[in-house]
């Protein structure tokens, strides 16, 4: 036997890893410096069954040497030291269970799901190594050893102290099979509980990278929050009035004077103007993780830089969004995940609620051309919808389609809701692009959903099902069932399901018709006057079989499309800002100028948009069902007629404290007295729907209702039961 390439201390590493590290079943020869010799200690047992490894004082690169035997020749793998080191980590078998990463028993387990991997190595790397770019340790898991069924996992003992972790996969990469693995990516586990990258909102990577290397937190013991005794405050769905806010445009605009603008503390530094508005419920537009620089470029139009600001592109469903923190990744993402905490205890200290917008249809990915961050390498035919040739399917229109009635994917989607509950205190979840949870997932059949064969085994991917599993498990889960499900029941591949999303009697709509009609109505459109009147009764024809009033949301405007005050000055949208030559957006806004275009125009003209702004709120606010406002059109905030803002990190989507009180005082201070009007009138926000007892209406004569087709005046009045008098007469 020749020995063509040899290195000192050579070691036993069959299961080393490609890279720096020392772990698996390690045979100790006698040429070995001392210090190395005797660091493994194999007579402990720990978490998960016996030690099988302890990395110290030493980093082990693997080596490779040709051994040439009467049989042919073959590689084999060794290990060399290289450096010293201070960390220090036993290695154990750990359980499989639960996912992600676990501080338990001294140390800390880690376990991940992946079906298809050949091999799977976990990366520990320091926060400083992170900004190099570089990895700590890395230990390969034995398949002997470290995984149970299709996951993998590993339990250590040591100094986690500024340590994160992500994970290698190897195995095939084949995309035509659906497979995507590259063992030389680093992986953010799905699990992971805060997801460190960059510090600062909108500050390019080293090297002017917008992707630059993301990892894990590890979690600790140590971690607490002081909660003060924080409960729910489980208000009925029927006494809301939800207000949809972004995190950062809400103060980061200048004249918000907050000591912390665009982040979490910011927000907690303005609850008391919500309530002084009168708002008890917050709808956060999306703040788990994602890359805002994903859209990065240079916007010549504006002079400025494209981001993606709404934050509808997820990479890592369990952390918070850390750049939207006043501490950035400072403690490894520990510190802003306690800020989401804070704002959510001072928010139930004022009475109110905290939903989150949660993006379960897509993620940062994106198609075949995306990224691979996350779910993509660790098992691409588990989480995506994928055709017979791999290609992905796109239902959301943003590239990919989650795999959401797949077994571990709804699962996961589960766990994850019960977490932002449990662990954050969220009161809710608006569902973004919901019905896309409804349609079957990839290779489903019966027998992999429910268990046993059935009539027509085999469904197309993407079929709408009218049981959903994922909306059955969420809907009957002890934890999920108590909170609020808000779906908006369509999604970019055609599905629209307000009235017929599948709702087991809790869940919620976006009523995108309710908008739709009020707008026309509203504007002066023929044949609207009895669609409007359902739309004030809580539209009964959509909701009245087993449903409430309240599983609708009422809104005029949302964060997509107008806002109040352009919805009443554009008749067409004005995009040209987002750099697409105006072909972004919505062309069917339902909108009317009142004369004239733009925000230039006559006294008479302006006259009318307040009367006609005044309308459109007055309307939702008398609506039965669930009033929804959006940030800012209690002032009037203009986006310049662009009702597409998703990239814009500017004065476009800031909240302006200066306009507020300079220049819409007036408009304010009607919508805070229309808010306590319904808050106060026992009539509104009913929980069952009205009957001909307690409704009348009214048209130009007092019981003469005007139904025709050109009828433009609407009026009813109300009977309130338990005092036998009509309590409220609203004229619209």
């Amino acid at each position: 036997m020749e020995l063509a390439r040899s290195s000192s201390y050579l070691l036993d590493a069959r299961n080393s890893s490609r890279g720096k590290g020392l772990w698996g079943n390690v045979h100790i020869p006698s040429k070995l410096p001392p210090k190395l010799k005797g660091s493994h200690d194999w007579s402990k047992r720990a978490q998960g069954g016996r030690m099988i490894g302890k990395i110290s004082d030493y980093l082990v690169e693997k080596r490779s040497i040709i051994v040439r035997a009467s049989d042919g020749g073959r590689e084999v793998e060794t290990a060399v030291v290289v450096k010293p080191r201070l960390q220090e980590f036993k290695v154990f078998a750990g359980t499989p269970m639960p996912f992600g990463a676990t501080a338990c028993d001294g140390g800390v387990n880690f376990a991940v799901f992946s079906s298809n991997a050949l091999s799977a190595t976990l990366c520990l790397i320091s926060l400083s190594d992170l900004q190099e770019n570089k990895v700590t340790e890395q230990i390969r898991l034995d398949p002997e050893t470290n995984k149970t069924g299709s996951v993998w996992h590993v339990f250590l003992q040591g100094d986690f102290s500024d340590m994160l972790y992500g994970y290698r996969f190897d195995g095939k990469f084949s995309p035509q099979e659906g497979q995507y693995y590259d063992s030389s990516r680093i992986l953010l586990d799905p699990y992971a509980k805060a997801v460190v990258s960059r510090g600062e909102y909108g500050t390019l990577g080293p090297g002017g990278n917008c992707w630059p290397q993301m990892a894990g937190m590890v979690p600790s013991p140590d971690d607490e929050f002081d909660w003060e005794g924080d409960v729910p405050l489980h208000y009925p769905q029927n006494d809301l009035i939800i207000y949809e806010m972004h995190v950062r445009g809400f103060t980061r605009h200048e004249s918000s004077n907050t000591n912390h603008p665009g982040t979490y503390l910011g927000i907690v530094e303005k609850l008391d103007y919500l309530k002084e508005l009168g708002v008890n419920c917050i709808e956060l537009m999306p703040f788990q993780e994602f890359n805002e620089l994903e859209y990065y470029s240079y916007n010549s139009v504006l002079g400025d830089y494209k981001l993606n600001f709404w934050g509808y592109s997820t990479v890592n469903y369990f952390s918070p969004m850390i750049r939207y923190s006043s501490v950035g990744m400072r403690n490894c993402g520990r510190d802003a995940l306690n800020e989401v905490k804070f704002l959510i205890r001072e928010s139930h200290q004022r009475g109110i609620e905290v939903l989150m917008d949660v993006v379960f249809n897509h993620t940062a990915e994106g198609n075949e051309q995306g990224p691979i961050l996350s779910f993509r390498g660790v098992d691409n035919c588990v989480y995506y919808m994928l055709a017979p040739k791999g290609e992905f399917y796109n239902y959301s229109g943003c590239g990919n389609t989650f795999n959401c009635n797949h077994p571990v994917v709804r699962q996961f989607i589960v766990d994850c809701l019960r977490y932002w509950v449990t662990e954050v205190h969220v009161d809710g979840f608006r569902f973004d692009l919901a019905s896309i949870m409804t349609r079957s997932s990839s290779l489903l059949d019966a027998v992999n959903v429910y268990g046993n064969p059935t009539e027509g085994d085999l469904l197309t991917t993407g079929t709408p099902l009218s049981s959903p599993p994922l909306l059955d498990m969420i809907s009957n889960d002890p934890i999920l069932r108590g909170v609020k499900l808000i779906a908006e029941a369509w999604d970019a591949g055609g599905l629209y399901q307000v009235s017929s999303f599948p709702h087991w009697g809790i869940w919620s709509e976006w009523n995108g018709k309710y908008r739709d009609i009020v707008r026309q109505f509203i504007k002066g459109m023929d044949g609207f006057s009895g669609a409007f009147a359902r739309c004030l009764c809580g539209s009964p024809n959509l909701y009245q079989e087993g449903r409430k009033p309240w599983n609708s949301i009422n809104f005029i405007c949302a964060h997509d499309g107008f806002t109040l005050a352009d919805l009443v000055t554009y008749n067409s949208k004005h995009n040209l800002s987002n750099g697409e030559n105006n072909n972004d957006g919505e062309n069917h806004n339902n909108s009317w100028n009142c004369g004239q275009e733009g925000e230039f125009a006559s006294l008479l003209v302006k006259r009318l948009r307040k009367r006609q702004m005044r309308n459109f709120f007055l309307c939702l606010m008398v609506s039965q069902g669930v009033p929804m406002i959006y940030m800012g059109d209690e002032y009037g905030h203009t986006k310049g007629g662009n009702n597409n803002t998703y990239c814009h990190d500017n004065y476009i989507n800031y909240f302006r404290w200066d306009k507020k009180e300079e220049t819409s005082a007036d408009f304010f201070r009607f919508c805070r007295l229309m808010i306590k009007f319904r808050q106060e009138c026992q009539s509104l926000g009913q929980d069952d729907f009205l009957t001909a007892e307690r409704l009348q209406w009214h048209g130009h004569m007092p019981g003469v209702p005007d139904w025709s087709e050109t009828s433009r005046f609407v009026a009813f009045s109300l009977v309130f039961h338990n005092q036998e008098r009509a309590e409220s007469g609203v004229l619209i």
